[in-house]
């Protein structure tokens, strides 16, 4: 399963090319370290292949842990796991922005 981008287009619903290269070469490289294994966690996103969920460390955030607090507790993870957990969930998180008729 691979997910979806985002939202890559513009007001006018074209997507522009120069936004959907950045925004693919960021979101790709943070979701490299994201995986998911239908054998693992129930097919839910993983870091890196390891049972640690990407929804276990953004609860942690969200409860005011630190980064550093993440990585001393569980210290075969690297900060750069926990930023990607944060882009995979903002990109999942966005959506298309729907407009009435008027």
């Amino acid at each position: 399963m691979v997910p979806q981008v985002g939202n890559l287009h513009g007001v006018s619903g074209r997507i522009r090319r120069s936004e959907a290269v950045v925004e693919h070469r960021r979101y790709a490289c943070s979701v490299s370290r994201i995986t998911f294994d239908p054998n693992q966690c129930g097919g839910r996103p993983c870091i890196r292949g390891m049972r640690i969920r990407v929804s276990d460390i953004l609860e942690l955030l969200a409860a005011g842990e630190t980064e550093d607090s993440i990585l001393e507790d569980y210290p075969y993870l690297e900060r750069e796991d926990i930023r990607a957990c944060l882009a995979f969930a903002a990109a999942e998180a966005d959506h298309p922005i729907l407009r009435t008729a008027s």
